[in-house]
């Protein structure tokens, strides 16, 4: 599977931007998926994950409340809704997918897409 994450931006402290997801093939539904990032000297960390159905959904410690991950199956795409940013969200943040039940390890991701920067001023 390929996937295209875009939507990233610079907004101000307390805004918001809707990441999106789109990935290529027609199995889209069989994979769950995730959202990362990674700041500039940071390892990379988790941010949200939903399964294949897009019942189940984690969120980072970090981001609760704030953020919200969904997918549409129909449209091979999966969401990150981020509210209420904070300068300390500034990343580049990744979707990626894997088959199989959702988890919160970078590791067990095997497709990543190419990252789209979220810049928040403060």
């Amino acid at each position: 599977v390929q996937l295209q994450a875009f939507g990233g931006g610079l907004v101000q402290a307390g805004g918001f931007l809707r990441l999106s997801c789109a990935a290529s093939g027609r199995t889209f539904s069989s994979y769950s998926m995730g959202w990362f990032r990674q700041a500039p000297g940071k390892e990379r960390e988790f941010v949200s994950t939903t399964s294949r159905s897009g019942s189940t959904t984690y969120v980072g410690d970090s981001v609760k409340g704030r953020f919200t991950i969904s997918r549409d199956n129909a449209k091979n795409s999966v969401y990150l809704q981020m509210n209420s940013l904070k300068p300390e969200d500034t990343a580049v943040y990744y979707c990626a997918a894997r088959q199989g039940v959702t988890s919160t390890r970078t590791s067990e991701y095997a497709y990543w897409g190419q990252g789209t920067q979220v810049t928040v001023s403060s």
